[in-house]
């Protein structure tokens, strides 16, 4: 029986109180911030549709599959009323130059939510046990985690119950942390007062649409997928596009430029989680070393990480467009000659043009 159907037990709740508990075992729990939004979705379903109906999702097209599910929460979870929403900062410490890294002539470039572990078991185990928290206080009540995991709209969520506002670039932005955080959602059947929404900060400001190396933000708000070259290097499965390789410069798995121009991430706070400290020195690691890891080494160095779910084909595919953008040497021009044979016509095919990249070289060699 859910808490909903549990009328006596309902009566005698006191929301508000139970609401300020909650977001109390949100802290001890380590999230940075929790807050609460009722599940109308109205305004953000219409985006989707529009956006959807522009083909912006590329091959994504389990964004489309689930029909309203994603932005009716009450059809994927029924009975849901409430749903709380959490944040989880996740940018290491770093002395690295996250500026001068991009495009760096020999290092790889790694989104910085990909550095440690795989955030979704943590947070997704730190949700279970804020429900369990609930669940002692008022007894058995209907609820669900979500991490990124099923079709749920996190970033209108949290915009909604005020855990920031979602900026030109898409992204959900805080005016105290900027936007280097995970979010999740526990959906309830809790009828528990709701946060104020965020208000937008972004004002004129156009950082992040004047930053981006494809020019995936085609107008404020607005991300054509099919150019950003997080889903080119995480999403996409087939060929990269040849005019968007030489803008994808040494990022091998996700881009966080709009990110680190957003003038809000200069108040962005660290991460006091050891899971993400980075792993496999992937804030520093070289190109020609990440691409003579085989499939074997691929697979053990990645365990745990977010990175292992594109496979070490897609994994080449990347650092091979990376080693056609990175400065010519020697030792560059060997490791690609060294995947020409690869039994992957993917990988081949990224590897050839690679090497067509430094051209001049080889013909003087």
């Amino acid at each position: 029986m859910s808490y909903s159907q549990n009328k006596q037990a309902a009566h005698n709740t006191d929301w508000s109180a139970l609401a300020t508990q909650i977001k109390q075992w949100g802290a001890e729990l380590g999230f940075q911030q929790t807050a609460i939004t009722d599940t109308d979705l109205g305004t953000y379903e219409r985006r989707l549709q529009q956006w959807l109906a522009r083909d912006y999702q590329g091959d994504m097209h389990w964004m489309a599959e689930h029909g309203t599910k994603r932005s009716q929460p009450g059809e994927l979870v029924p009975e849901t009323l409430r749903i709380i929403s959490v944040r989880l900062d996740y940018l290491p410490e770093e002395t690295t130059d996250l500026k001068a890294l991009l495009d760096h002539p020999e290092k790889a470039y790694v989104s910085r939510y990909a550095l440690g572990r795989d955030y979704h078991k943590l947070m997704r185990k730190r949700l279970q046990q804020l429900a369990d928290h609930i669940q002692h206080q008022i007894g058995v009540f209907g609820y669900r985690a979500f991490v990124d995991s099923a079709p749920v709209m996190e970033k209108a969520l949290a915009e909604k119950a005020g855990l920031g506002w979602i900026g030109k670039h898409s992204n959900l932005l805080q005016r105290d942390t900027g936007s280097w955080f995970f979010l999740g959602e526990l959906y309830t059947d809790l009828p528990l007062p709701v946060d104020e929404p965020a208000s937008n900060h972004c004002g004129t400001c156009q950082a992040c649409i004047d930053v981006c190396p494809t020019r995936a933000i085609v107008e404020p708000y607005v991300v054509d997928a099919r150019r950003c070259i997080s889903y080119l290097t995480i999403e996409l499965k087939g060929s990269i596009p040849v005019e968007l390789r030489k803008p994808m410069g040494n990022r091998i798995y996700g881009c966080d430029d709009c990110q680190l121009y957003c003038p809000w991430n200069r108040f962005a706070d660290y991460s006091h989680e050891p899971d993400f400290d980075p792993r496999q020195r992937l804030d520093e690691a070289r190109l020609v070393e990440l691409f003579l890891w085989d499939e074997v080494t691929f697979n053990q160095n990645l365990e745990g990480s977010a990175i292992r779910r594109i496979g070490h084909e897609r994994w080449l595919r990347n650092i091979a467009v990376a080693l056609g953008n990175a400065a010519t040497s020697p030792e560059v021009i060997a490791t690609l000659q060294a995947r020409t044979d690869h039994p992957s016509e993917l990988v081949r095919e990224h590897v050839l043009w690679a090497l067509q990249q430094h051209q001049p070289a080889i013909i003087e060699d």
